[in-house]
């Protein structure tokens, strides 16, 4: 007999756990994926036409308190800033509404994502956990890419190193509803661009940061003044899919300016605060509905099982 749809999920999502501990190995208190990361503290001020696209209560408000974390790719809590699989960086956002209640953005710096859904997800990682320097070509992951499009153009994609955290531009791959007061819905997908704008060192200069660098040199950064950064909403044509983080829109469809955020300092007790925070794909607020994408789901799901395994933690 199958299982209920919500019953599917969770198991989904355990097994990609289990699969993001035999990649990484297990490490208490620290996320399976995007271990290593520094949470900073600051406010959202919305634009005047975010209205036009949703009534999101941050967006009607003169400002919001907000909670950020940078992170770098992988389950490693050590992972050296300079390693080719530190990227993409991510960049979580609460919007803190009031007391336990927010809603929160997901993005990382690339606009892409490998896989359509989880059960490809899951293909994907345990080609790659199978495919160890020993074994001969063609490996599982070399048949995985060559038979997946979207994850080799993932893989492939430039992933370069930025000069600092607050020097790239970040992505929410999956498509959400906005909707305004006046009832009218488009779907729109997150992009949260630095207003310094990009910037990126070349292949000299990553050998030479240290391990630590852009954690660093973000919290030197924003001890000398804000920084910010837009949060943009790139709108779907009605022509557009809304339900596959791994098909893109032309970079010709409108750019809504929702807003800015500003980020003034690091939260002191980062590594308590990390442990305990659980950012939420699903935005669950008034104004901003989910899209069919069924990666939203799932990673709900894994933010939330890997959360209560995180805080359950001892060491």
């Amino acid at each position: 007999m199958p299982l209920p749809q919500d019953e599917r999920i969770v198991a989904l999502a355990t097994d990609l756990l289990q699969q993001f501990d035999q990649l990484f190995g297990l490490h208490p208190g620290f996320r399976p994926a995007h271990a290593k990361g520094l949470m900073l503290t600051g406010t959202f001020t919305p634009a005047a036409q975010a209205q036009l696209l949703t009534k999101a209560p941050h967006v009607l408000r003169i400002s919001t308190p907000v909670t950020v974390r940078f992170s770098n790719s992988t389950g490693l809590p050590q992972l050296p800033d300079r390693a080719p699989d530190a990227n993409p960086r991510g960049m979580a956002i609460r919007f803190n509404l009031a007391e336990h209640v927010h809603t929160d953005i997901v993005s990382h710096s690339i606009d892409a994502f490998p896989t359509r859904d989880g059960y490809e997800f899951l293909e994907f990682l345990r080609a790659v956990a199978a495919s160890g320097p020993d074994v001969p070509s063609p490996k599982p992951v070399e048949r995985f890419l060559g038979s997946h499009p979207a994850a080799l153009a993932f893989v492939q994609a430039p992933k370069p190193f930025p000069v600092s955290l607050a020097s790239e531009t970040y992505f929410g791959v999956t498509a959400f509803a906005f909707t305004n007061a006046a009832g009218k819905t488009r779907f729109g997908r997150y992009r949260i661009v630095p207003e310094t704008g990009n910037s990126f060192l070349s292949d000299e200069q990553v050998s030479k940061i240290a391990e630590n660098y852009h954690y660093d040199e973000i919290a030197e950064r924003v001890a000398k003044g804000p920084i910010r950064f837009n949060v943009v909403a790139q709108v779907a044509d009605p022509s557009d899919t809304v339900d596959d983080a791994t098909i893109h829109w032309p970079e010709s469809r409108e750019q809504v300016q929702l807003g800015t955020i500003e980020l003034t300092e690091v939260v002191t007790d980062t590594p308590a605060q990390q442990k305990y925070i659980i950012f939420d794909p699903i935005p669950r607020c008034d104004g901003i509905e989910p899209s069919a994408d069924p990666l939203l789901e799932l990673r709900a799901a894994i933010y939330l099982l890997s959360g209560r395994r995180r805080r359950a933690a001892t060491a």
